[in-house]
Order: C-alpha cells, then sequence, then structure tokens
C-alpha cells in the first residue's frame, strides 16, 4: 500500500496559502516531513508496511468516526421531519372525519322522513284540491310570535293568504312570499284570525291565536248550544279559504271556550300549502 504523492502535493499547497512567520516555519517543518515521508516511502520493510497501514486505517475510521455527528443529524432531522408530516396528515385525516360524521344522516331519521313524505304524497292523491309540499325551515315559536319559514315560495305559485295545512288539517296561512321561500302566521299566533263554524251546532265565530297551544273562539253568539268535544273546521266565510277544513274540537278551560288542534304543531316537518282550486 503506497502513499499517493498527490497527497503530499496537498498539503505542501495547504501550508503555502498560511500567513504569518509563524506559518513560515511550519511550511519549513512540513517540507522536511514530506521529504522524510517521501523517502520513507521507497523504503519496503515490514514494519514501515505495518505503520502505513495502522497510520492510514486510523485516518479512515477517524474521518468515519467525525462524519458520525453529521450523518446522526441528518437521519434524526429526516425521522423527525416525517413524524411532523405523520402528526399532520392524522390531524387532517381528524376533520376529515368530524366533516363527514356531521354531514351523514342517520339512517332513522331518513326513514322517518321517507314517511313523512309518503303521507304528504299520499294526501295529495286522496284530496281534491290544488296542493304542494313544502319542508319547514326555521320554526319560530313563542309567546308573541309563532310562525315557521318554509323552502318554497313564488317558484312553486304560492301566494300570500293561502292556507296551509298538517296533512289535512289546518294551521296556518302564507303572509309573506319570497321566490325560494315564505312565512306562515300559525293560528296560535297572536295576530291571527280565522272565521270557522263549530259543528253539529252551526254556530260559527273567530278563532283567534293567544300563543298557547290552545288558539281562543271569540265572538260566539250569546245563545250558542257549543260542547266540549265538537269539531272547528274552517267556514270560508269572505271566501278567504275552502270552507270546511278541519282545525281542532272544542275544549273549555277557565269558562273559556278554546280549540285543541288536531295537529301538534311543535311536531311538524313538512306542510302542504293549499294554492286554490282544484286538480
Amino acid at each position: 500500500m503506497e502513499t499517493s504523492r498527490d497527497d503530499v502535493g496537498i498539503v505542501i499547497r495547504s501550508a503555502f496559502l498560511k500567513k504569518g512567520a509563524q506559518q513560515k516555519l511550519s511550511l519549513f517543518a512540513l517540507t522536511i516531513i514530506s521529504i522524510i515521508l517521501i523517502f520513507a516511502e521507497t523504503i519496503q520493510t515490514k514494519p514501515l508496511d505495518y505503520l502505513r497501514s495502522i497510520t492510514k486505517d486510523i485516518i479512515y475510521r477517524g474521518s468515519v468516526l467525525i462524519s458520525s455527528p453529521a450523518v446522526g443529524a441528518k437521519i434524526i432531522g429526516n425521522s423527525v421531519k416525517n413524524h411532523i408530516n405523520l402528526f399532520n396528515e392524522y390531524e387532517e385525516l381528524k376533520r376529515e372525519n368530524t366533516k363527514l360524521k356531521e354531514e351523514a344522516y342517520d339512517p332513522n331519521y331518513i326513514i322517518y322522513e321517507n314517511t313523512q313524505l309518503r303521507k304528504l304524497l299520499g294526501d295529495q292523491n286522496s284530496s281534491k284540491q290544488n296542493l304542494v309540499s313544502a319542508r319547514v325551515m326555521i320554526d319560530k315559536q313563542s309567546v308573541y310570535l309563532n310562525s315557521f319559514v318554509i323552502n318554497s315560495g313564488s317558484n312553486r305559485k304560492i301566494k300570500k293568504g293561502t292556507a296551509v295545512l298538517d296533512g289535512k288539517n289546518f294551521i296556518g296561512r302564507i303572509v309573506d312570499v319570497n321566490f325560494f321561500s315564505s312565512r306562515i302566521l300559525l293560528v296560535t299566533d297572536l295576530n291571527s284570525k280565522i272565521p270557522v263554524i263549530i259543528l253539529p251546532t252551526g254556530d260559527q265565530a273567530i278563532l283567534s291565536g293567544r300563543g298557547t297551544e290552545q288558539p281562543l273562539l271569540d265572538f260566539l253568539p250569546e245563545n250558542h248550544g257549543i260542547q266540549i268535544g265538537d269539531k272547528v273546521y274552517t267556514s270560508g266565510k269572505e271566501g278567504i279559504f275552502s270552507p270546511g277544513i278541519p282545525i281542532g274540537e272544542v275544549a273549555i278551560d277557565n269558562s273559556q271556550f278554546n280549540v285543541s288542534l288536531f295537529s301538534d304543531i311543535s311536531q311538524i316537518l313538512f306542510v302542504n300549502i293549499n294554492l286554490g282550486g282544484f286538480e
């Protein structure tokens, strides 16, 4: 194994690049050592061969040892980077999973919704009147306001003043129409006044909302024969609504004649709107 003369040349050039008196002295010493090494390289004896081999092994293994921290730092850096990327991918997948869960419908709700839609279609098929269906988007119910906002408007030929039904039961009327939405004033609202007829007596009255579940029968005749359980229908008076739409039955509370509605307004998801006329 021989030492290349190029290595010696590199050492000499490096020494010349250093400046200062002390460096010049070192350069002279390096030159002498280089000459000795070159001369020693020409001597082929086993002791020198062993010494050269040991020296080279030390240099080679030393370079590997010195470079180990840099290599290790690079490996650690790549591991940290991969870990961060993996963590970011995990967080992204977790967000997507949460979003999918929020968007997913409960099968039980879909079954219930289909049942409600089938009921609406059945009501429309069995009715001779011109009905369209709509979903309740907003439910505003309080002491002072009882109304629905539905997802249909003039795009479905809905007009202000038309009757709104739950199945076949009257629950309110359209009071505001937009292109894709409408607002329903429910019979329980304080501003609701509906002309009705009570059967079997045939007495007529005004059904007035009062912000509670049971609207009040106003303007009853003095000598009426109304009793608990009598049925209340729209009278069709003044041509506002079709006559004979069922609303509820008479109930008495604190000597007042109220109407217990056939429909539970708090449970309504879909409604039928009576457009008037016949199909």
